[in-house]
């Protein structure tokens, strides 16, 4: 073979490597046609539904339809299918956005990737899945990334800590995983994350472990500081931790021989120091700390096919929410990650802003109708107000003429009165 022959498959082979496959992408674009496309799994019956929405909010009221929950504290379990392919050899990337506009408080935004053998009937929790990826959120102390890979019949958690998005916007999540056994996390398109699979990931016992012969010698010190054997304990040093009150008196009341002897009450010792310890100086036989020696894991085996999976063949939704409202939009499989991103662009790129603008705008709204409900209450506190003013000045009023009468009454009767002793004299 010449080497000429050698180039041109070199280069075949690596334009058959490079070419872009698109293993799935599901971006809800035919109304009901997701219901024969996406299946529910039947393993319980009481699986929370999901409904094909845009929310709330959304920057194209048909582009960001996607998979939304719609009823609280349920789990879900949909999945859906498409050929079967191995990543060996080549990228892996998965792809999707998460959109909680419920403000969610405690529930998966995740996805799964199982081997095409899953029966997606009988899908659940324990379904054996091949990679775990995207957003958790429960309280405060849980708001990460999942980044879950099933190795050798385990699931690893990573090592690291990637904090997902909170807020109430559609969110692009993105995994790459290298042929190479690097990968790299991505939200909005920006990394957030990268690596190596063996480092990230507890996939392979320790390169290295401690020498099981290796013991620190007998004559090792490894006190940097110890007691000056010249520094002595003072005399006047050893004081009681608690004395008798020297201001207390025995109760007037008190009786010895119903009560008993009486003693005072006891108090902390102000003169007391603790125990005494003699300061500390250099150690001059330090040899510094004794590092065990590591010798190579005879259990330890690399494997340059971490990333690998045979089958790959099923996604699902399997997850938990407390309060419903999540929307799953812009699926998508493939071995290009610039293929990825533009995707990314196109869809989740091209709608951000007018989602954002647009629930800006009703927050406008709901701002303004909140401040003419509150004006309005206060107009009628108001009103209430003034009307009870009215009526108690009118009360007052009455309560004047009703004097007045009263006294005019009374004058009367006094001149009726003077008038009949007049008469009777």
């Amino acid at each position: 073979m010449t080497a000429l022959s050698l180039i041109l498959m070199a280069v075949s082979a690596a334009c058959v490597l490079a070419e872009s496959s698109v293993y799935f992408r599901e971006q809800f674009e035919d109304g009901d046609g997701w219901n024969s496309r996406w299946m529910e799994s039947k393993h319980k019956t009481d699986y929370g539904k999901f409904v094909l929405s845009a929310g709330k909010f959304y920057g194209d009221a048909e582009k960001d339809k996607g998979l939304q929950t719609s009823q609280d504290a349920r789990f879900y379990a949909l999945s859906a299918r498409f050929d079967d392919f191995s990543n060996k050899d080549q990228p892996l990337v998965i792809q999707f956005t998460v959109k909680h506009e419920q403000s969610i408080d405690c529930g998966g935004g995740y996805i799964k990737l199982f081997p095409s053998e899953l029966n997606q009937e009988e899908m659940h929790g324990d379904s054996v899945y091949n990679i775990m990826f995207g957003p958790d959120i429960c309280g405060p102390g849980t708001k990460k990334v999942h980044v879950i890979f099933n190795y050798k019949g385990k699931n690893h958690l990573i090592n690291k800590d990637i904090r997902c998005k909170d807020d109430e916007y559609t969110h692009l999540y993105t995994l790459i995983v290298n042929r190479d056994n690097t990968y790299e996390v991505k939200i909005d398109n920006k990394k957030v994350e990268s690596g190596n699979l063996e480092d990230d990931w507890d996939f392979l016992p320790p390169k290295k472990i401690k020498d099981p012969n290796a013991k620190k010698p007998e004559e090792w010190d490894d006190r940097e500081k110890i007691p000056d054997p010249d520094d002595k304990k003072p005399e006047d040093w050893d004081k009681p931790e608690n004395i008798p009150d020297p201001d207390a008196k025995k109760p007037d009341d008190w009786d010895d021989e119903m009560d008993g002897e009486w003693e005072p009450p006891m108090i902390t010792n102000p003169d007391y120091k603790g125990e005494w310890k003699p300061r500390e100086i250099d150690n001059s036989a330090y040899k510094g700390k004794w590092v065990h020696p590591e010798i190579e894991n005879p259990e330890y085996t690399a494997d340059p096919e971490i990333y690998k999976y045979d089958s790959i063949g099923v996604i699902g939704l399997d997850l938990w929410q407390v309060k419903s409202g999540t929307i799953f939009d812009n699926f998508l499989i493939t071995n290009d990650p610039k293929l990825a991103e533009e995707v990314g662009n196109e869809t989740w790129g091209k709608t951000k802003e007018s989602e954002k603008k647009m629930k800006e705008s009703q927050e406008e709204e709901e701002r303004k109708m909140r401040e003419e409900e509150d004006k309005k209450r206060r107009d009628e506190v108001k009103e209430d107000e003034e009307e009870e003013e009215k009526d108690e000045e009118e009360d007052d009023e009455e309560e004047e003429e009703g004097e007045e009468l009263e006294e005019e009454g009374e004058e009367e009767e006094d001149e009726a009165t003077d008038s009949q002793l007049k008469d009777e004299l």
